[in-house]
């Protein structure tokens, strides 16, 4: 699934809010939520990415792999969170998985002080199997317990959640 083109303006947004940041994405699919972060990260930022399909990842790299900001990486996202233990980030686009559903620590534990965690496909989709409302309605109330993070939920786009680390 692609993300929606609100969502992307709104990363692209929240990537300019942050010049020469350092962002995660996880999840590149075809790399269209690459290129909206793109877009917004100044000549300073650099965005690292992972995708664990690697015929994704090769049209993402394909299309955007010039772009110096920008590494690719197609790995599990799970084992990928493990292996940034000493990285911090000033965004981070949870779009699959790892870093949002499961592996959910290992991902707010990379956010900087004042850094931005964002994932959408909030709001109930066509194509969800019975069992994943259950789930994104746990996420939900994981993230707004969560003591570490002031959280905006947006029932725009395809349900936004913005939420930033408090210092």
């Amino acid at each position: 699934m692609a993300s929606e083109e609100r969502t992307g303006a709104l990363l692209r947004t929240l990537a300019a809010s942050k010049p020469g940041g350092e962002f995660l994405e996880l999840g590149t699919g075809t790399g269209i939520s690459t290129a909206w972060i793109l877009d917004g990260m100044d000549a300073d930022a650099t965005l690292v990415t992972v995708e664990s399909e690697p015929k994704y990842a090769e049209i993402a790299r394909r299309h955007l792999g010039k772009d110096p900001r920008v590494t690719f990486h197609v790995q599990d996202g799970a084992t990928f969170l493990r292996s940034l233990h000493d990285r911090w980030f000033d965004l981070i686009f949870a779009d699959t998985w790892p870093g949002k559903f499961d592996h959910l620590n290992e991902a707010l534990s990379l956010l900087r002080p004042g850094a931005l965690y964002v994932i959408d496909d909030l709001l109930p989709q066509a194509n969800w199997p019975d069992s994943h409302g259950s789930k994104v309605a746990a996420l939900i109330s994981q993230l707004k317990g969560d003591l570490r993070l002031i959280v905006c939920q947006l029932s725009w786009s395809s349900g936004i959640m913005v939420a930033t680390r408090r210092p």
